[in-house]
């Protein structure tokens, strides 16, 4: 018959102290059968008696842990030091062997449910840290607002729910709406309805504070929000995405009915993703806008394309100083006549500069240049004005600047040249010869006056005028690098052109320059050609009309 004392573990070998231990002390033999256990032992297992075999009345992990301990011993198994740890009932504990003498084996269990629900929650604190890491990257490494709620209904479909949906600002009535299930795809779709009747949604999507989960009847959830074959709805979380000043959507999360609803902490959780998405989804979009808005500017401020506007050719070419940009400090334009027969103005200029600040200004410019347009038949007053107009102003940059009104006259094109402060034009003959328009001036914007000089020429059929600015002449390269491009080499190229047409003399001369300057550092470069037309006499030959081309 087995004793009292044996029954509860308390044996003569052990004595009252062991028996009184605050921890729980089993002991098992070689065979897997409780020896003895402690009455603490008796409370966390009453059915560990002794005589009872060990598997029958422990966790599986103590039991396992007991039959290696009596192998090789208790740390078979294990990588480092750290005690065997698992659960017993709803608490976690430590299990610290001990093998005896007699081959039995003492185990004995630390309650550590605290420490394992602090391991478990910095566990999940790093993991979700890791998380919001990855997001924040994935999220900002695009600027495209679509690719934003794309990745953001993504992410979250992965790691916080079962499906979620991207709901950007509505545009009168139609949400734009992207939804992602856990490992699909997202979709775009625009659902013609009013987030008011959702509740929760409404407020998100103007940026209140978000409706606490259960407050939110899942099953009231409209079908648009819930994806085709996604079941029952058992938990909704409704979060703004907070953006730059305004509103960037709305995140919504759902689980299916059956799994565990969402926890106050995933809610806030779920609000600091949403709060990463917002940002990038607001970045993306103010980018768009200011990309939009700066197209509208960029055209108004890019050269024109030019064309032939009555009888005479016109041909022009642009290079900003940095390959990245795509305006400057150089500028033309070319402004037909309000009447049939008169000259129509070209512009020509070069603002002091580069980059974006004289863009700029050369708005300025070309829009003043444009307002004076009355005045075109008298180009002294026109520069003055101009002058006037850049002293008043708070810029101090100033203008080198030619103007060039011209007029079909015959077969051929009236000039009237006038250049102030910049290099004159170059005139083209049939001969092939170069000529210097005799005319010069003060740069613009400098002094209280700007005296410039006009001269009068004609240009006869396949003669043309060369505009250019200085970034073309003074373009530095060549075989040894550091030389300038001159005026003398753009005649020698202009004196091959003769005869060709505007667009082509205005190619030869950009290809030649950029070639000359290769890989180096530059100026802005622009040049414009003036032609007349080669023209096309009709004769009747044996009642025929027939063609036949004059220089």
């Amino acid at each position: 018959m087995v004793s009292t004392q044996a029954q509860t573990g308390a044996g003569t070998e052990y004595g009252s102290l062991w028996s009184d231990a605050p921890y729980p002390v089993l002991v098992a033999d070689a065979q897997g059968s409780v020896v003895l256990r402690n009455n603490a032992a008796g409370a966390l297992l009453p059915a560990a008696r002794p005589g009872t075999r060990l598997g029958d009345v422990v966790p599986a992990w103590l039991s396992s842990a007991h039959d290696a301990a009596l192998v090789t011993g208790p740390r078979t198994g294990r990588d480092t030091d750290a005690p065997l740890t698992g659960p017993i009932g709803e608490r976690s504990f430590e299990a610290h062997a001990g093998v005896r003498p007699d081959g039995t084996v003492a185990w004995w269990l630390v309650d550590d449910t605290d420490h394992a629900l602090a391991r478990e929650a910095l566990h999940l604190e790093r993991n979700r840290t890791a998380f919001l890491s990855e997001a924040s990257s994935t999220l900002l490494s695009s600027l495209n607002l679509g690719r934003c709620m794309d990745v953001t209904a993504q992410l979250a479909a992965e790691h916080l729910a079962d499906a979620a949906l991207v709901i950007a600002p509505t545009h009168g009535r139609r949400l734009p709406v992207v939804t992602c299930l856990r490992g699909g795809s997202p979709t775009l779709s625009h659902e013609s309805v009013d987030p008011n009747e959702v509740p929760g949604l409404g407020e998100a999507l103007r940026g209140f504070p978000p409706v606490p989960s259960r407050w939110i009847d899942p099953s009231a959830a409209p079908d648009w929000m819930v994806p085709e074959g996604f079941g029952p709805v058992g938990s909704i979380v409704i979060t703004p995405l907070p953006g730059h000043g305004v509103p960037a959507g709305a995140l919504v999360l759902l689980r299916r009915s059956g799994g565990a609803a969402f926890t106050d902490s995933e809610e806030v959780f779920a609000r600091l993703f949403a709060a990463r998405a917002g940002a990038a989804m607001s970045a993306a979009r103010l980018y768009t806008e200011q990309t939009s808005i700066t197209d509208v500017l960029m055209r108004e401020l890019l050269p024109p394309s030019l064309h032939q506007i009555s009888g005479v050719d016109y041909a022009g070419g642009y290079r900003p100083s940095a390959d990245h940009e795509r305006i400057g400090g150089d500028f033309y334009d070319v402004h037909p006549a309000a009447v049939e027969g008169e000259a129509s103005l070209v512009t020509l200029g070069d603002v002091c500069g580069k980059g974006l600040e004289a863009a700029v200004l050369t708005g300025k410019i070309r829009n003043t240049l444009h307002a004076l347009l009355p005045l075109a038949d008298d180009h002294q007053r026109m520069i003055s004005l101009l002058n006037t107009a850049l002293l008043n102003s708070h810029h101090t940059r100033f203008v080198t600047l030619v103007l060039a009104s011209a007029v079909r006259e015959g077969s051929g094109v009236s000039l009237r040249l006038t250049s102030a402060g910049h290099p004159p034009p170059l005139i083209v003959r049939a001969s092939g010869v170069v000529e210097e328009a005799e005319t010069r001036g003060t740069l613009v914007g400098a002094m209280p006056k700007a005296p410039a000089r006009t001269t009068v020429l004609t240009l006869a059929p396949g003669e043309s005028c060369v505009l250019y600015t200085d970034g073309i002449t003074e373009a530095e390269g060549g075989p040894m690098g550091g030389v300038q491009f001159g005026e003398a080499r753009l005649r020698r190229v202009l004196a091959e052109c003769a005869g060709m047409p505007s667009e082509s003399i205005v190619e030869r001369v950009q290809m030649l320059a950029s070639q000359w300057i290769g890989t180096g550092r530059h100026d802005d470069m622009a040049v414009v050609v003036i032609s007349a037309p080669r023209t096309h006499h009709l004769s009747a030959v044996d009642g025929h009309t027939r063609g036949r081309f004059t220089a």
